[in-house]
């Protein structure tokens, strides 16, 4: 089973870039999408519900922001839009699909880098979420959660974690919260369960050439139950093409 994780930073420029092309000679099981930056009226089909795959979107009410979107090759047996609180659900930031005892979802955390107000939004939300994933741990069911979670968790997730240790993405307090996640929640980080290298990141400012010198995060994962850490096969960060600021995570379980 293999599923790939992307902050598309705008769907429609993704597309513009090659992104559906690239896909589909994948052959991914599921994608899962995030900042769409799009509301699924302004998608024609041809591009953007490619033959051979389900489309599911769950957009913000604001056009041209946030979003999240999951292609599916097998029609799921539920898809569930949003985590039913109004506020999170106006930006189109869950959706959920469930295949037999496996839930994958794509997940867009909020980014904090704006300014006070967001990053308190950001902590609201994590605050909010942690009985949904311990919810997710007493469901008997596995699940892959992908998506950008706007944190790199440690030193080695991130170029220049000295200089950053004040600003938004690798505050103490999120971290803690990573720590939390991966710690007495439960969850495991799938990237890490096959590399544990260095310099291994997933977006790159836009400023100072931090693409060319691979001055970057790693911000976006596919965090799973424990149950398919074992089931963790190959994992890797997709860099020959750019279709965003951030890169595609694809990850290979044998599920």
């Amino acid at each position: 089973m293999k599923i790939i994780a992307l902050n598309a930073n705008g769907i429609r420029s993704a597309a513009s870039k090659g992104f559906f092309e690239w896909m589909l000679k994948q052959d991914a099981d599921v994608v899962c999408l995030q900042e769409t930056k799009a509301q699924e009226h302004q998608l024609p089909p041809e591009t953007y519900h490619p033959s051979g795959y389900h489309a599911y979107f769950h957009d913000a009410e604001k056009k041209g922001y946030s979003g999240v979107a999951l292609y599916c090759k097998k029609k799921p047996d539920r898809v569930v839009m949003g985590l039913g609180w109004q506020d999170i659900d106006a930006e189109g930031r869950f959706i959920q699909a469930d295949f037999g005892s496996l839930s994958v979802i794509s997940l867009y955390m909020p980014s904090g880098s704006s300014g006070e107000q967001r990053q308190a939004v950001k902590f609201d939300l994590m605050e909010r979420i942690r009985p949904v994933l311990r919810q997710f741990q007493e469901d008997r069911r596995e699940y892959i959660i992908c998506g950008d979670w706007n944190i790199a968790h440690k030193q080695i997730d991130l170029k220049n974690w000295r200089g950053n240790q004040k600003n938004s993405g690798f505050l103490p307090e999120e971290r803690a919260w990573m720590d939390e996640l991966f710690g007495p929640l439960g969850f495991v980080d799938a990237f890490r369960v096959i590399n544990q290298e260095a310099d291994q990141y997933t977006w790159w400012s836009n400023r100072g050439q931090a693409w060319a010198k691979n001055v970057g995060w790693r911000i976006d994962y596919q965090v799973i139950t424990p149950g398919l850490k074992d089931k963790v096969k190959e994992a890797s960060i997709y860099k020959d093409q750019r279709f965003s600021d951030h890169a595609p995570l694809i990850i290979e379980y044998d599920f």
